[in-house]
């Protein structure tokens, strides 16, 4: 039998290794705990700057456009306005067998008058504010139909709920670059815009019967990247769908309960 004090030192011992074991067991957890508290701040930072970063190409972008809006209202419009009157001053100095030329050179020079004014509406962010997402929205698909680029129609469904002159901006731009493609690329005859306030969620969706491409072939379309850093600005969900010869979707989903503040 064990003596009574090779007992003690045999309890020690133990007691010893235990509480060096619990020491090392603490120690771990607090620096897994560091060490995670340290990444997690490191990822938000992160967030942080690329927020910052993607809130700054967006003002910036959005103040070309702003320019740009009052480039073609106060300028251009002016002088072709000013063209309009030279106009009526020389329909009364040249022969009568020129009226109906410079009749209908008047008649495309106040079409395109009125098309500046309405193309600086939808670039302008200050205009955008003040009519709204779906009033907007209506002025550039009518726009379109106007110019006969194809035919283009709005369906609002669900009780409409007011968003955020910001989250109202981004929404809109993100449409008009998918419009934008839709122009350029798609070769469509029609373009279909279905707004739908659901109770948590505003559902957007937009789709073309153009000739569509293959969604697994990597493009470098800056479009596209700034269509999704504009919806991470919303915290929504965005999605493009697409088969060739089947036309290209745009879904955008925007929990505006939770962000619309």
């Amino acid at each position: 039998m064990l003596k009574k004090e090779e007992i003690l030192l045999l309890v020690y011992f133990i007691a010893i290794i235990f509480l060096l074991v619990l020491f090392v067991v603490v120690f771990f957890m607090a620096f897994q705990r560091r060490k995670n508290k340290f990444l997690k701040e490191r990822y938000e930072a992160e967030k942080r700057y690329q927020k910052e970063l993607a809130d700054s190409q967006i003002e910036i972008q959005e103040q070309t456009l702003k320019n740009i809006a009052w480039e073609l209202h106060d300028n251009v419009g002016q002088l072709l306005s000013v063209a309009n009157i030279q106009l009526n001053v020389l329909i009364n100095s040249v022969p009568e067998t020129y009226h109906n030329q410079i009749k209908e050179t008047k008649s495309v020079v106040q079409e395109t008058v009125q098309e500046i004014r309405s193309l600086s509406k939808v670039l302008n962010n200050d205009v955008v504010l003040k009519n709204g997402l779906l009033k907007s929205l209506e002025v550039e698909l009518d726009r379109f139909n106007r110019l006969e680029y194809l035919k283009a129609s709005l369906k609002i469904s669900g009780d409409i709920v007011p968003l955020n002159n910001a989250s109202e901006i981004i929404i809109f731009r993100i449409l008009q670059e998918f419009f934008s493609n839709v122009t350029k690329h798609a070769k469509a005859s029609r373009l279909f815009v279905h707004i739908d306030y659901k109770e948590k969620t505003l559902e957007i969706a937009a789709e073309d019967d153009g000739i569509g491409f293959d969604t697994s072939q990597k493009t470098d379309s800056s479009g596209m990247e700034t269509m999704n850093s504009r919806a991470q600005l919303l915290n929504a969900e965005i999605s493009i769908m697409s088969e060739i010869g089947k036309g290209t979707r745009l879904f955008i989903k925007y929990p505006y309960k939770k962000f619309n503040d």
